[in-house]
């Protein structure tokens, strides 16, 4: 199955695409859509053509996106909310509805610990999906959200799977 995680950002979103076939990962694809434009219009425009561009490419079958957990200020949260919408946008024209993920819940389901640093899962990531160096910043968590809900619907099939047991009297 091939996952899509997003990162969305206001100056930069990163994407990656996982195969994850049994307990095997692979990176499909992965990068860092940066903001270009004069005006916020522009910006949210060119995000959303790239993301478009990059889900067309990749064609995954499914798509998670980090969940939205804080922000400096109003503004900036707002900002970030018309770019996680641009991204939502985006997954719903491609008929995916994607799930979403805390940024404990991703930092957990990859390194064990709902704290861990940047480096940290950077470092997993590049280890989990075999790559040569860790990926830069936004894409190494957008791989991680792709991880995180690849492991998650790997976990949700097993249990639905499983004999239910019957409880003794």
């Amino acid at each position: 199955m091939r996952v899509l995680g997003i990162d969305p950002g206001s100056v930069a979103t990163g994407y990656g695409v996982v195969s994850v076939e049994g307990s095997t990962l692979r990176r499909i694809a992965g990068g860092t859509i940066r903001a270009r434009g004069d005006t916020l219009a522009d910006r949210l425009a060119h995000l959303s053509r790239e993301l478009s561009a990059a889900i067309a490419d990749a064609a995954p079958e499914c798509a998670a996106l980090e969940a939205i957990f804080s922000a400096k200020n109003t503004r900036s949260a707002l900002v970030l909310g018309h770019a996680r919408g641009v991204a939502l946008a985006a997954c719903g024209s491609a008929g995916l509805g994607p799930a979403e993920y805390t940024p404990s819940q991703v930092k957990v389901a990859v390194t064990g610990y709902g704290r861990a640093d940047k480096p940290q899962v950077m470092r997993m990531v590049q280890r989990l999906l075999g790559l040569a160096a860790p990926p830069p910043s936004d894409e190494a968590d957008a791989l991680a959200v792709a991880i995180c809900h690849g492991l998650s619907l790997r976990v949700r099939a097993r249990v639905s799977r499983a004999p239910v047991l019957e409880r003794a009297p």
